[in-house]
């Protein structure tokens, strides 16, 4: 039957017409129909949460979303209803679509120590992360990741990889060069390049060929000769992080250094970086913000991986450490000029201000871009200064909800506006018949508190007394069931015998 026929069919189903199943999924399953029964939806679109309903799911596709009468649910009156291999019970719980981590690298090592990749697999589907922008890993390496995960081979995301440009040697230093590495990286079967640190003959050839062969651009854009206004100019898809916005808007053209800056020392260069925001004229930046916009420049600000310099104590505390990170990950993070994002030596609490006016000012320019009409993405370029895989994720909405937007909003900026930037409108990112079936089931509602997301749950009073609840129960990428409290689990066992093995090499006899 045509796909486009059998959908609308499908989803003009009478309420009551089939009888109902009880099967629950087995972890790490698809089905040939899936049914998620009496959710709350928050959709992907900006929209406010919807239900109950019926969500239909046909091997990796929604298939219909189908409401129902609450009045007779609560009067046992359900009737019969369109019958599935296994269901899901969503009552009293919120299915959001899964979420897009646009700014992610797939590590398998920190400071040259091997760390397992199922680690951050697992934590990523455990925080509700059903697909990633990889901008930055082993090329090679990811894209295995990817061809197993679409086959269901492993326990993953769906991956878009997006090589960096410039990590793999011989450097390309003319613009021919520039266009044969992009071409390189169609053939590997890329989804798009990630930039940084290019000249802007560099950059205009790159981007012209990468447009050629649909190849998105992302810039992580540094202190360097190209900022905002050549990613207006030569059509980037995203500004990753932050710099190159306010440089664009600077009206010397460059920040008020001190003679001894060394950029290339992180503590200098993360020091500075707190200045910046209140070196760009208002007026301008208000100009760079709206050219942005016109050219369809979508902003990803993982405004979460800079929290630290603004709070250093917090970011080496966080309560989820004690379980969930992993020892080769926790020495990475620890002070060292030879890691990078491991900057803190030194670190004063006159920098941590100047942070902090740094996120008001930085905060109050991602409202203007909305404003505006520009796309704000989520991602938190976890692996890095104090963040865990997916738990930073989690912040950085939290942190998009600090900077002002409406908790609908964020979930649009992490859900339907990354699909946007994927290129993947229409497939990802919402909860519609013929959506590829990537959704989570969360015990509680985001929209009153993001927290409700984390697997650590969270403590709320019920009947005058603390209870825990919270957390994501299902995730579901490409159809496949994931039981969380069971990734959870694997996820701190795999920690928990990492540092026991640590310990007994570190206490065993030379």
């Amino acid at each position: 039957m045509n796909r486009c026929l059998h959908l609308v069919l499908l989803s003009c189903v009478p309420l009551f017409a089939f009888a109902q199943s009880a099967k629950q999924p087995v972890n790490g399953t698809r089905y040939p129909r899936l049914a998620i029964r009496n959710a709350t939806i928050i959709d992907g679109n900006g929209t406010p949460a919807a239900g109950p309903k019926d969500i239909i799911i046909e091997n990796n596709r929604i298939v219909a979303v189908i409401p129902l009468d609450p009045v007779a649910l609560q009067n046992g009156r359900g009737g019969k209803r369109m019958p599935a291999d296994a269901e899901i019970d969503a009552t009293g719980k919120y299915v959001l679509p899964g979420l897009i981590n646009a700014h992610a690298h797939t590590q398998d090592e920190r400071g040259g120590i091997p760390q397992p990749v199922d680690y951050e697999l697992k934590i990523w589907l455990s925080c509700g992360i059903t697909t990633v922008r990889d901008v930055g890993s082993d090329t090679k390496k990811t894209l295995a990741l990817k061809a197993k995960s679409a086959a269901g081979e492993i326990a993953a995301p769906r991956f878009f990889v997006y090589p960096m440009f410039n990590a793999q040697p011989p450097v390309p230093t003319t613009p021919e060069q520039a266009r044969a590495r992009v071409r390189e990286y169609k053939e590997m079967g890329a989804d798009g390049v990630k930039i940084l640190g290019v000249y802007r003959d560099i950059m205009e050839a790159l981007e012209d060929e990468a447009h050629k062969l649909n190849l998105p651009v992302a810039h992580h854009a540094g202190v360097e000769e190209t900022n905002a206004w050549d990613d207006i100019r030569f059509g980037t898809r995203s500004i990753e992080h932050w710099y190159g916005i306010p440089d664009a808007a600077i009206p010397d053209g460059v920040q008020n250094f001190p003679p001894g800056f060394n950029y290339n020392n992180e503590t200098d260069r993360f020091r500075y970086a707190g200045h910046l925001w209140r070196e760009a004229d208002p007026k301008r930046l208000q100009e760079v913000l709206a050219a942005m916009v016109k050219a369809n420049v979508a902003w990803v600000p993982t405004l979460d991986i800079y929290e630290a310099s603004r709070d250093l104590q917090r970011a080496q505390n966080q309560p989820w450490f004690h379980e969930y990170l992993h020892p080769t990950l926790e020495a990475y993070f620890r002070p060292n000029p030879r890691n990078h994002g491991s900057y803190f030596i030194g670190w004063t609490s006159n920098d941590e201000v100047f942070w902090k006016e740094n996120y008001r000012i930085w905060e109050a320019a991602l409202r203007d871009f909305e404003r505006m009409g520009g796309t704000i993405g989520a991602g938190d370029d976890a692996g890095f200064i104090y963040q865990i895989y997916g738990f930073g994720l989690l912040r950085e909405l939290e942190l998009h909800e600090e900077a002002g937007f409406n908790p609908i909003k964020v979930i649009q900026h992490v859900t339907g506006n990354n699909a946007k930037i994927l290129g993947m409108e229409g497939k990802l990112g919402g909860i519609r018949p013929g959506y590829f079936a990537d959704l989570i089931v969360v015990n509680g509602n985001p929209l009153e508190n993001i927290k409700v997301l984390y697997p650590t749950g969270v403590e709320t009073i019920k009947d005058g007394k603390q209870v825990h609840g919270g957390g994501i129960e299902w995730t579901i990428k490409d159809g496949y069931c994931y039981h969380v409290p069971t990734l959870a689990a694997e996820v701190r066992q795999m920690v928990t015998a990492a540092r026991a093995g640590r310990e007994h090499s570190v206490s065993a006899p030379n």
